[in-house]
């Protein structure tokens, strides 16, 4: 019993490093990020970060994997799920799925944001390890989508790509700012949910299914 306890206490451990670390390396960036600052929000004692991860490097992209982990079991369940008959469903949920994702997660927007600026090491591996892989899934969906009608000839994988990330988390990036500017908190419920609607409007227009409005 009392070995069972001290793995299961281990695994939490690692998991509060790893998402102490997360927002940590958003809010401050790698180089000011500490890891004994890491270790205090976490809960933990010090030496767990160089016993667990070795480097603050590896902690980095420790985080990185976990956080593109969640996301990435969100679009694989979406592919299993069978009650998506078509692209447009597929597409639609995938929106909305990744707005939720991005609200609950801003941390995960905002390390984005400042690595995907810098070129170096963490750069390339973060796009040559998870990136890519998205960004494929995300290229035949698109030009399905294009095949099919959905989506404009002129519609590219690399702008949907941009404007579908820009979109999705700039709002939850920019959240203090809208709070100021509208008296809003992007991160209520409904605020998300709006917001994934209006994403999914932009990038695919109106349903085919919905009602054209009046003209008066």
């Amino acid at each position: 019993m009392a070995r069972a306890a001290a793995i299961e206490e281990t695994a939490g451990s690692r998991e509060l490093i790893l998402r102490a670390a997360l927002r940590a390396f958003a809010v401050r960036g790698f180089d000011g990020a500490s890891t004994r600052d890491i270790a205090t929000e976490a809960g933990v004692n010090h030496g767990l970060i160089p016993y667990y991860f070795g480097s603050k490097q590896k902690l980095w992209q420790a985080a990185v994997d976990l956080a593109f982990e969640e996301l990435k079991a969100g679009f694989d369940a979406l592919t299993a799920d069978p009650s998506l008959v078509d692209d447009r469903a597929r597409v639609v949920a995938m929106i909305h799925a990744h707005v939720r994702f991005v609200a609950a997660h801003p941390e995960f927007v905002r390390l984005m944001h400042d690595e995907g600026k810098r070129g170096g090491p963490r750069m390339r591996w973060l796009v040559d390890r998870h990136v890519k892989p998205l960004y494929r899934t995300i290229e035949v969906l698109v030009d399905r989508a294009r095949a099919r009608g959905m989506l404009h000839a002129d519609v590219s994988p690399l702008h949907f790509f941009y404007v579908f990330a820009g979109a999705s988390g700039l709002l939850f990036h920019q959240a203090e700012e809208c709070k100021r500017l509208t008296g809003l908190d992007p991160f209520a419920p409904e605020i998300v949910a709006q917001h994934a609607r209006v994403v999914e409007r932009m990038l695919l227009g109106p349903s085919p299914e919905a009602e054209p409005e009046e003209v008066s």
